[in-house]
């Protein structure tokens, strides 16, 4: 048991050296930031652009919004109208 426990522990740091002693993948820091950042306006660009969409729309759904508003009003209007001249 203790043999086992032995080669256990001397793998751990067996594994640990060899890790550490393996150079990093070279990456010039300039194109990979690039690439990041060209991934990430990508991913971004749909939304921005659904975003204007929303901008744009949103005072259209606010005036038919107050269209629709006003319609039930001088609906209401005529109604109380026709119920008082009965």
């Amino acid at each position: 048991m203790n043999k086992l426990l032995a080669a256990l522990v001397a793998g751990l740091f067996a594994a640990g050296a060899f890790a550490a002693d393996a150079p990093a993948a070279p990456a010039s820091g300039a194109k990979a930031a690039a690439k990041v950042e060209a991934k990430a306006e990508a991913k971004a660009a749909p939304a921005k652009a659904e975003a204007k969409m929303e901008e744009k729309a949103a005072p259209a759904k606010k005036e038919k919004a107050a269209k629709k508003e006003h319609k039930k009003h001088d609906a209401k209007k005529a109604e109380d109208k026709a119920s008082a001249a009965k």
